[in-house]
């Protein structure tokens, strides 16, 4: 049975969870970035991820390094740029695609606030052409220093941040999902260990 004080703490997360913005991983292959990028997602209220893997191995998270985000973050596999592609765009999902190009635009242009997926790629090879030619917009953030990239889960959590800032100033975060829905949360999460 769980404790009164802790479905209220449930209640209050789910209630939060942004349904319509995802991020995609493709090819992340240090362990540690994707639980740093886990715990992120956790903090700003996503609760599902995309990964993508057709490259790389998908990785062995640990439960001790991710924070237990694992718990708390659900992961769809793929294994394919097309059918990543395919279901976020069926589900309403436009795709922002994060890399340095003269076709990218500041991120801070980006609207957020609408049904997004956004994606970040490999440590050393980025996100894919086959990826980037299948997104909605490509995007980068501005740096001003001599090296012209961030860690890819420092880069997530630069990304995901403007977008939580974007969603509350719209009070996205303030919408409540359905009893119903709540309730099925509440049962699926309190049984995990």
């Amino acid at each position: 049975m769980i404790s009164e004080k802790r479905k209220e703490k449930f209640r209050s997360v789910f209630s939060a969870r942004q349904t319509d913005l995802s991020l995609v991983l493709e090819n992340i292959h240090d362990p540690h970035n994707v639980s740093a990028i886990l715990r992120t997602c956790d903090a700003v209220g996503i609760g599902s991820i995309q990964l993508l893997y057709n490259y790389e191995k998908f990785p062995r998270i640990g439960k001790k390094s991710s924070s237990s985000a694992l718990k708390w973050v659900e992961r769809e596999k793929h294994t394919s740029v097309a059918s990543c592609v395919e279901e976020l765009h069926n589900s309403g999902h436009k795709i922002y695609a994060s890399v340095l190009s003269e076709d990218a635009v500041d991120f801070y242009s980006l609207d957020f606030t609408e049904k997004t997926a956004v994606v970040v790629g490999n440590e050393h090879r980025g996100v894919s052409d086959e990826m980037l030619r299948k997104a909605d917009k490509l995007f980068y953030i501005p740096m001003f220093g001599m090296i012209q990239s961030l860690n890819v889960s420092v880069a997530t959590a630069v990304i995901l941040y403007e977008a939580l800032r974007q969603r509350r100033e719209k009070r996205m975060y303030d919408k409540v999902i359905s009893e119903e829905q709540l309730e099925i949360l509440i049962k699926k999460y309190s049984r995990k260990k």
